[in-house]
């Protein structure tokens, strides 16, 4: 059995956090090694275990949700940080996935697709509570209005690249598929989201659905 990925639980509920921890203890993928109340105590956990995921609550007292993941994305950008909340608030939502989390769910979430979308999100795919698929999809189409991405020129490297993130690949797999380097994946992910105006894997996977990928943009497979 391959070794557990360590996971660090950040939310100002202690039952909850109980629960958790023992939600994913259970499955054998993972191994919670802290769990703390406030952003500020997960930020100093954190710089000394280095864990591969982080559960964070998006509204709690202090430092918040959505600071702390700003953090991690600044400073400790290889870890994996998954937004679990109980807001379905298109502010929300689309504040997270600008800051860069890898996952947006949410609290009522069942816990057998708790557990498969978190272990997404650490094996580099991107997951979005289904009930906010529509919210997303909405705030896409607004910002379209402002932007004609139809004709934002792509490479066919980074038209690859986007199908296959749009079908729920890791860079590592990405890197796979195209024999290249999980270092140039990341330079093409970074390219894309320049050029669409985009901030998040999640936003990548949403457009390139809405635009018609892969069929309508040539990708080589």
């Amino acid at each position: 059995m391959s070794t557990p990925f360590d996971l660090l639980l950040i939310d100002d509920h202690p039952l909850l956090r109980r629960g958790l921890a023992e939600l994913f203890e259970a499955g054998g993928e993972f191994r919670v090694v802290g769990s703390v109340s406030s952003g500020s105590e997960g930020i100093a956990l954190a710089r000394e275990l280095s864990p591969a995921l982080v559960i964070l609550d998006l509204h709690m007292p202090g430092l918040d949700g959505l600071a702390t993941l700003e953090w991690f994305k600044r400073d400790l950008p290889d870890v994996s940080v998954v937004v679990l909340t109980a807001s379905a608030a298109r502010e929300d939502v689309l504040a997270a996935l600008r800051a860069g989390a890898d996952g947006y769910l949410l609290k009522d979430s069942e816990p057998e697709a708790l557990l498969a979308a978190v272990s997404a999100c650490v094996h580099g795919q991107a997951r979005l509570d289904p009930a906010l698929s529509v919210l997303l999809a909405s705030s896409l189409r607004e910002r379209e209005t402002t932007l004609d991405r139809e004709r934002v020129e792509l490479t066919e490297r980074e038209r690859q690249t986007l199908a296959l993130i749009a079908e729920g690949f890791s860079n590592k797999l990405i890197a796979r598929q195209l024999g290249i380097s999980d270092g140039t994946v990341k330079v093409y992910v970074k390219h894309l989201l320049s050029k669409l105006n985009l901030r998040s894997r999640l936003e990548l996977a949403a457009w390139a659905h809405r635009s018609g990928l892969p069929e309508n943009h040539g990708v080589c497979r």
